[in-house]
């Protein structure tokens, strides 16, 4: 239901944002992983989950990174060389949600708790 429309469904869209006093609202980010990359949006979880699928692909993950000033997809993957990795990736997905980048990764740097500590994934 739509609190400001009753009667009227309102959508969920991942969008987080508030009111500010003067009435306009400011977005403060999402509540999922999706991106908007040259114009698509993108799930990174589905090109992990792609990447996954490829047999020799022990593991995977993948990130936006800015170094070049704009937002590109990078894939961190282990068990397989990134130019094998690159032409079945090509095979399972739309070309914008192959990533610029492919790292191939031997250790993969954790948290304390043991999660992937995605900020300490090493740059392109």
């Amino acid at each position: 239901k739509d609190p400001f429309y009753p009667g009227e469904r309102m959508y969920k869209t991942g969008d987080v944002a508030r009111w500010l006093p003067d009435g306009n609202i400011e977005f403060l980010g999402r509540t999922d992983d999706q991106v908007k990359i040259r114009g698509y949006r993108i799930e990174p979880g589905e090109i992990e989950a792609a990447l996954r699928s490829i047999e020799g692909v022990r593991e995977a993950a993948v990130t936006v990174r800015t170094d070049s000033g704009e937002p590109e997809l990078c894939a961190y993957v282990e068990g397989l060389q990134r130019n094998e990795v690159r032409a079945q990736l090509e095979r399972l997905l739309p070309g914008y949600m192959v990533p610029a980048y492919m790292i191939e990764m031997e250790q993969w740097p954790v948290t304390p708790s043991g999660k992937l500590d995605r900020n300490a994934l090493p740059a392109p």
